[in-house]
């Protein structure tokens, strides 16, 4: 079969305007990312937190590892760079994300998780000289803005809890900082190759809270089905396009893709949780889309 790593094979400056697979990229990403809220919830009814992210993890990197381009060797020099992502990348926020569901909402969770914009500019502002400039700094203050009025929106909604949030909040971080690693890697490796490997690791980091919640859980075909996708499509395959649009328009920019995340998860609560959609929390999904078609533009 065809390496499916050519999705990232033309290298170009990721100062260059989006081209339509990158936007492609953007968009399948922020569909799943925004479904996983919900999926974690569901998958909660039945698993203890430990348990819904080691089966996560571990599905997503069995899914990629099928395919050739998952055996390719990494350099030495890269290692270091590769258990570092596995661990800020996958092993603490996929952690702390079903953790915080236990306090907070699948909603509130997706909105929170769209700060890592926010993050991955000032990571690469201080270590990694990624600077945004013009457009896209307008598009970090746009999408924040956006976020913060569907924030506002949506807070009618009880049982947000402090350490809920600063979980999430946590996560966040990890993930701004996360974004800023994988682009290197990508476009030297491929994205199949750096994330089958990342995914193996993180799989290895969360055994021992896997195992504890393996004691703790009871099985139900909802919660696990719910799980079964969140690994094998939200966790493999959507790391594959990640890392791919990273590779492609670098990491401050690939993160704005969490902009179109709060939106999907907004609309997944109100479809199969019930929850309320306010009109001030719709005008701030128009705010979210318009900062990330602004974050998207050439830089100058």
């Amino acid at each position: 079969m065809s390496e499916p790593v050519s999705i990232a094979a033309a290298v170009r400056s990721d100062r260059e305007p989006f081209e339509a697979l990158d936007w492609m990229l953007f968009t399948a990403v922020g569909l799943i990312w925004g479904s996983s809220f919900l999926l974690i919830k569901v998958g909660l009814e039945s698993f203890h937190p430990g348990l819904i992210t080691w089966v996560r993890v571990g599905m997503g990197a069995a899914a990629l590892m099928v395919l050739p381009a998952a055996r390719k060797r990494l350099a030495r020099e890269d290692r270091n760079a590769l258990v570092l992502l596995s661990i800020v990348w996958v092993g603490i926020p996929f952690t702390l994300f079903p953790l915080a569901e236990e306090h907070i909402n699948s909603a509130v969770t997706g909105l929170l998780n769209g700060g890592t914009p926010l993050f991955a500019g000032l990571f690469g502002a201080l270590f990694f000289s990624r600077t945004p400039r013009g457009s896209q700094r307008l598009g970090i203050a746009v999408g924040f803005a956006g976020i913060v009025l569907v924030s506002v929106g949506s807070s009618s909604e009880g049982g947000t809890a402090f350490v809920g949030v600063l979980m999430v909040v946590f996560a966040t971080v990890c993930y701004g900082y996360a974004t800023n690693i994988i682009g290197p890697l990508q476009q030297k490796y491929g994205s199949i190759t750096v994330m089958a490997k990342v995914l193996t690791l993180g799989t290895l980091w969360t055994t021992p809270f896997g195992i504890l919640g393996l004691t703790r859980s009871e099985f139900a075909w909802k919660p696990g089905a719910a799980v079964a996708v969140l690994g094998i499509l939200g966790t493999g395959w959507a790391f594959v396009f990640m890392g791919s649009l990273v590779g492609r328009v670098g990491g401050p920019r690939g993160s704005f893709v969490t902009y179109l995340i709060p939106v999907v998860a907004l609309i997944l609560g109100a479809v199969f949780l019930d929850e309320k959609v306010a009109a001030i929390a719709l005008a701030g999904v128009v705010l979210v889309i318009g900062g990330a078609v602004l974050a998207s533009r050439r830089e100058h």
